[in-house]
């Protein structure tokens, strides 16, 4: 590459890599519109739209759209999950070790202007505006009822589908919500 000197296998390869740096994404998505710069991600991304989830738990059936989101899964039941050093908590992805760890810092720095209500995150304000604005972002792909968060909205199309992510360790019994596992 004359941009930044990666080595490339071959000419496909580069005039893939070299939009990189021109930003062409000549691969654009019939359902949404988002363009892509080659067509495997392209692929990938459909599976959003038709729900496929090809890799599945061979432990809990617990099915994901991308084999990376299975590898982290994955960690939960080898208990590789990495932990907070200040009270031990564990998380599945760094990601969210790192957002926990500022709980322990009492750092509060996104506010909102409505309310003066802070948050650790700027995630968790956005999230928070909703309740001033009304906004539901999120709806049931079976019904046409609205959620403030995607959370929300996985849990509530469980009902639907009817699947139990959720699978107790002693008794094989399975749950809809993370609650239901930890009543019982």
């Amino acid at each position: 590459c004359t941009q930044c000197g990666k080595s490339l296998s071959n000419k496909d390869s580069l005039k893939v890599h070299m939009r990189i740096h021109t930003g062409e994404k000549p691969f654009t998505c019939s359902q949404c519109g988002k363009s892509f710069r080659d067509s495997s991600n392209l692929n990938k991304h459909m599976k959003i739209h038709t729900g496929e989830k090809t890799h599945a738990c061979d432990q809990c059936g617990k099915s994901f759209l991308l084999a990376s989101e299975l590898k982290v899964h994955l960690r939960v039941h080898a208990k590789e999950k990495p932990s907070c050093s200040v009270c031990g908590k564990s998380f599945a992805h760094q990601r969210n070790l790192r957002k926990h760890q500022k709980i322990h810092t009492g750092v509060r720095e996104y506010v909102c202007f409505e309310c003066e209500k802070t948050f650790i995150t700027a995630g968790n304000l956005k999230q928070h505006q909703m309740i001033h604005t009304g906004a539901k972002p999120y709806m049931c792909s079976h019904c046409d009822k609205r959620f403030r968060q995607l959370e929300g909205q996985k849990t509530h199309e469980r009902i639907h589908t009817g699947e139990k992510p959720y699978m107790c360790s002693h008794c094989d019994k399975r749950f809809r919500q993370l609650g239901g596992l930890k009543k019982t």
